[in-house]
């Protein structure tokens, strides 16, 4: 049993400590909203935050974010930053397909809670790990700014 913090809830998961954190989410406690694109930390549609940093949850065990802060997908609109970039994200009408937009939110997130005044570079070098197959790279870009003057 790994001892988890979920969205702000303490939980026991049975699962092997070298699990990755996402299947722990998605298979044990039908958190679906971290999708799966890779395994191999290359795409980002696995990004939450443990402890408010974006990390790759198809590669990270769960045994590393015990007594640690997991955010998903599900609750990044709790906080204000977060609803700040899904909001935005509405008002921009991001997602084509949508299937890597959990990841992209969990990384515009991280990047305005440390830079509320991001420019076009900052952006790329953030998001960088995220990849849209759709390409909605310039509506992504044009969200994050749009969060970030929400934030201001």
């Amino acid at each position: 049993m790994v001892r988890l913090n979920i969205n702000g809830r303490d939980v026991g998961v049975e699962v092997d400590p070298s699990t990755p954190i996402l299947w722990a989410l998605r298979d044990n406690l039908n958190l679906t909203g971290t999708k799966f694109g890779c395994g191999a930390a290359l795409c980002g549609a696995c990004t939450v935050h443990l402890d408010g940093e974006p990390v790759r949850a198809c590669v990270t065990p769960v045994a590393s974010a015990a007594g640690r802060k997991i955010t998903t997908i599900e609750a990044i609109g709790q906080d204000p930053v977060g609803k700040a970039v899904q909001d935005a994200w509405i008002r921009h009408d991001v997602p084509q397909c949508g299937y890597c937009q959990s990841g992209q939110v969990m990384s515009a997130t991280a990047l305005l809670r440390l830079n509320r005044t991001p420019d076009d570079a900052d952006i790329d070098a953030a998001m960088s790990g995220n990849i849209c197959r759709c390409g909605t790279y310039q509506r992504i870009r044009a969200a994050i700014k749009d969060a970030a003057t929400t934030l201001a």
